[in-house]
């Protein structure tokens, strides 16, 4: 079985930084990729980012040079550099991980983490 936990999500100012983390654990052979996504209320989910185990790296339009990417294969943690926030940019931040156990390959899920934008 795999674990996915994200952390870092919290209030912000418009203009501010956070960093989110993404940590895979348990049974883990090998990670394909590692993506975030986010959820604003009333809205659909939205694909952020993801990142390969080669490092790859792939943007949606609206966070594309404000949002960062990276991942510590070591530690089977990816991670979300968000600059310059904007109040649009409020939502449930969730993390997926494409992993294999050996048993199989699959997509993995955390519960996502609050971020904030507002003065």
């Amino acid at each position: 079985q795999v674990q996915v936990v994200e952390s870092g999500g919290g209030m912000v100012q418009p203009g501010g930084s956070l960093r989110l983390s993404c940590a895979a654990s348990g049974s883990i052979v090998s990670i394909a990729s590692m993506r975030w996504y986010r959820q604003a209320p009333g809205k659909q989910r939205e694909f952020l980012a993801d990142i390969t185990s080669d490092g790859s790296t792939n943007y949606a339009d609206s966070v594309k040079g404000r949002f960062t990417i990276y991942r510590d294969n070591a530690k089977n943690t990816a991670y979300l550099q968000m600059n310059s926030l904007k109040p649009e940019d409020t939502a449930v931040y969730s993390c997926s991980t494409v992993a294999s156990t050996g048993i199989n390959t699959a997509s993995y899920w955390g519960q996502g983490t609050q971020v904030t934008v507002s003065s």
